[in-house]
Formats: structure tokens, C-alpha cells, sequence
């Protein structure tokens, strides 16, 4: 499964951006995707994830600003960032694996992974 993550870029605090994650290969590798982020000298952190089923879950520090959402069609999953932060500056890592897990928010549940994109909020 190939994931190609796109749509990073600098914005200012308050501002928004949109996120894009193309999956390729196998059909059955998206029953949950999921957004993550790394910061500089920080863990990997849950961001948003999305079942099959189209229930979503978010971070708390995202909550409310934050929304994840799928095409089918395009077999491609987005996160929509309002109200940017400069401490949502990261780099924003989409993932995914075969089976939904009641441990979707740990990084290490996940299958396949994007290249990452870089999100650079100034205030």
C-alpha cells in the first residue's frame, strides 16, 4: 500500500488548511486511516483517525478544529485544519491499517504510512 500525503505548507495563526492522503494498492487496506503528527523533540501524536464505517475520532488538542473525512471515489482521505495554531506546526504523517483498533490513537497500530508534510503555522 502506497500513501501519498499532500497539502502542507505555512499559514498564518488562524488560518486553514486542507491535508490529502492518496492510498494505492491493496482495496482492503483503508478500513482505518488516521492523521498523526510529529514535532520537533516530540512523540509522534494522534491527530484524528476515521473508520469504515465514517465514525471519527479526534485529539484533544485538535477537537472541534480538526476534521477528517474520506472519498471513497478517490480513494483518498483529507484533514481539515481551521483555526490554526502555531503549536499544530508539524510535520503530518497519514497511516493506515486493514482492521479498526480500539488503539487507533497509538502510532505503532498502524500498517502504512505517507512521506509526511510539513505544516508551518506563524503567529
Amino acid at each position: 500500500v502506497q500513501l501519498q500525503a499532500s497539502g502542507g505548507g505555512v499559514v498564518q495563526a488562524g488560518g486553514s488548511l486542507r491535508l490529502s492522503c492518496a492510498a494505492s494498492g491493496r482495496s482492503d487496506s483503508g478500513n482505518a486511516m488516521g492523521w498523526f503528527r510529529e514535532a520537533p523533540g516530540k512523540e509522534r501524536e494522534f491527530v484524528a483517525a476515521l473508520r469504515e464505517n465514517r465514525q471519527t475520532y479526534y485529539g484533544n488538542s485538535v477537537k472541534g478544529r480538526f476534521t477528517i473525512s474520506r472519498d471513497l471515489a478517490k480513494n483518498t482521505v483529507y484533514l481539515r485544519m481551521n483555526s490554526l495554531k502555531p503549536e499544530d506546526t508539524a510535520v503530518y504523517y497519514c497511516a493506515a491499517r486493514v482492521r479498526w483498533s480500539v488503539a487507533y490513537s497509538d502510532y505503532r497500530q498502524y500498517d502504512w504510512w505517507g512521506q509526511g508534510t510539513q505544516v508551518t503555522v506563524s503567529s
